[in-house]
């Protein structure tokens, strides 16, 4: 049996070379936009659970550091006030982590199994929770920057989804493009 000359082996060693220089770029592109739209999909959630809480306690969640206050401490009960307000001392809900459920008791309703996790936590990139209890503004940092929902916008906010920038952004009572005191104002103003 003959083997390859020179030239024949390393023909073949270039065409590998520029098949491989084409294909890399196009995986991790697609690596890329399947992690964005998981980031996309979790924004889709989450503002159908804050509509559905919304509609159940006329409010939205509060926020603390970025996440939904709307959990409670292993072992702290819930109980009822006399003015029959809820006596919690409530927690962040850590992404990837807590569930967020109705804290009234006797009710087992939960709005999120686990709250939604950024593909890339690991890496310290996070989700980004704003309420005033009218309005919420909840963001992420796509990868990609033709994708549709990317906003330069928010982009120059400069808000922190963990250690990246958020770039996108969903909402309700106030554009993802303002913060939640300027649309407060705004709001004032119009009075």
């Amino acid at each position: 049996m003959k083997l390859f000359t020179k030239e024949e082996t390393l023909s073949v060693i270039i065409i590998f070379v520029v098949l491989i220089a084409i294909s890399v770029p196009n995986f991790v592109s697609s690596i890329k936009r399947s992690r964005d739209q998981v980031r996309r999909d979790d924004m889709g959630a989450l503002s159908n659970v804050l509509a559905s809480y919304r509609d159940d306690f006329g409010a939205f969640p509060p926020s603390q550091d970025g996440m939904i206050l709307g959990c409670k401490k292993e072992g702290d009960n819930v109980q009822i006030g006399k003015d029959g307000k809820l006596t919690v001392n409530l927690i962040p809900c850590r992404w990837g982590k807590d569930s967020l459920v109705d804290l009234t008791p006797g009710s087992s309703k939960v709005y999120l199994k686990i709250m939604p996790r950024d593909p890339d936590l690991d890496k310290g990139v996070t989700y980004t929770y704003f309420s005033d209890g009218s309005t919420y503004q909840v963001f992420a940092s796509f990868e990609v920057e033709t994708e549709p929902e990317y906003d330069p916008k928010i982009l120059s906010r400069n808000i922190m989804c963990g250690v990246k920038i958020c770039n996108m952004g969903r909402g309700f009572g106030c554009t993802t493009n303002k913060s939640l005191e300027q649309c407060e104002q705004e709001r004032f103003l119009k009075k």
